[in-house]
């Protein structure tokens, strides 16, 4: 079951090689009242051990730790004590970047950078990004998530075999996505299953912390045949190819480009998949295709009914599927989507509507 709320506090376990990078983070979590660190783990063995003893509310892991690295303990913690893991990492450039990503494929969450010294005087911004994160996680019920065996339920909202539903035989000529919590290893699975000769462009809207667009890119591109690519100001879009919002900033479609947005006077979600969907909705109709994908909150329900009220052919991940059904289900009760499935069947099912 979720964490209930009222439950007390949330019962945070803290794994990190690093006891500076311990310290900072124990320290920002005891800021606020609603968080307690109930214990600290040194390497990956350490955290499978405290995890069923301690059975915290959420672990916060490093990657790069000696004895066992990171990805092998969020194996094991997935296998046998599933709980909600917050992947908090240097791996942001580099050659170990896809690693952090990675993580997610075995079970983890969600990737934040870890806080450095020479963050300290940022720190009150920083914590309160790392607190709002914690909580947010926390209620989500995660499942045992053994790698590459996963049991896959029917969908609890209306759906169709692949194909029912959704208008095909028209001329589609873009594909447009939004994807928030447990994104990156949807979009792996949806993207992977599209070929390098797609004849439309592909534009993604997904929630990430600042700094890790690159990583996610490159992590994506080694892992589909498809050119997955940050996306540039002004740039025309190319057949074959996905576009990546960047984050701090919204992306909107202009015709034949992509264009950069400020965000909003106390938009929550960056960058926002409404204001995409919106935009293809105007500047394509029906010859689009929207997807959202996992994801907590409402971010893209709206944009993708503008799309759907324009006559593009609309699909939502499934609850099964999905790592947090916020999103996807929001848009269904809409009355936004066309079809519901399974993160596995949704590029097939792109691929025939591009046919």
């Amino acid at each position: 079951m979720p964490r209930d709320a009222s439950s007390g506090p949330i019962r945070v376990l803290i794994v990190d090689d690093s006891l500076v990078a311990r310290e900072m983070l124990a320290q920002i979590l005891r800021s606020d009242a609603d968080i307690e660190v109930v214990g600290e783990a040194v390497d990956g063995e350490e955290a499978v051990r405290k995890a069923a003893d301690l059975t915290p509310d959420l672990i916060t892991m490093d990657i790069h730790m000696p004895k066992m690295d990171g990805l092998a303990a969020i194996e094991r913690i997935m296998a046998y004590t599933p709980t909600p893991i917050l992947v908090v990492s240097s791996s942001v450039y580099g050659e170990g970047m896809g690693r952090a990503f990675d993580a997610l494929g075995c079970g983890a969450l969600e990737v934040i950078k870890k806080p450095e010294p020479r963050d300290w005087a940022d720190l009150d911004r920083i914590g309160r990004d790392v607190i709002r994160r914690v909580k947010v996680l926390s209620r989500i019920q995660v499942i045992t998530h053994i790698k590459g065996k996963r049991d896959v339920r029917a969908a609890s909202m209306p759906s169709g075999v692949p194909g029912e539903g959704v208008a095909t035989g028209r001329k589609r000529r873009i594909i447009a996505i939004g994807s928030s919590t447990g994104g990156p290893s949807a979009l792996l699975s949806v993207l992977g299953r599209l070929g390098p000769d797609l004849p439309v462009p592909v534009v993604v809207a997904q929630h990430i912390s600042d700094g890790f667009v690159p990583g996610l890119v490159s992590w994506l591109d080694a892992g589909c045949k498809l050119k997955v690519v940050a996306a540039a100001d002004g740039e025309e879009l190319v057949a074959g190819k996905a576009y990546f919002a960047p984050t701090g900033g919204n992306m909107v479609v202009d015709g034949a480009a992509v264009r950069f947005e400020q965000s909003t006077a106390g938009q929550l979600y960056l960058p926002s998949a409404d204001t995409l969907f919106e935009s293809v909705a105007r500047s394509y109709g029906a010859a689009a295709v929207g997807v959202l994908l996992t994801g907590m909150g409402a971010d893209g329900a709206i944009g993708l009914k503008r799309m759907h009220e324009a006559g593009a052919a609309t699909i939502a991940q499934d609850e099964a599927t999905s790592t947090v059904f916020g999103m996807p289900k929001a848009a269904a009760e809409l009355g936004a989507v066309d079809v519901v499935l399974p993160v596995h069947e949704i590029g097939g099912q792109i691929a025939r509507l591009l046919a």
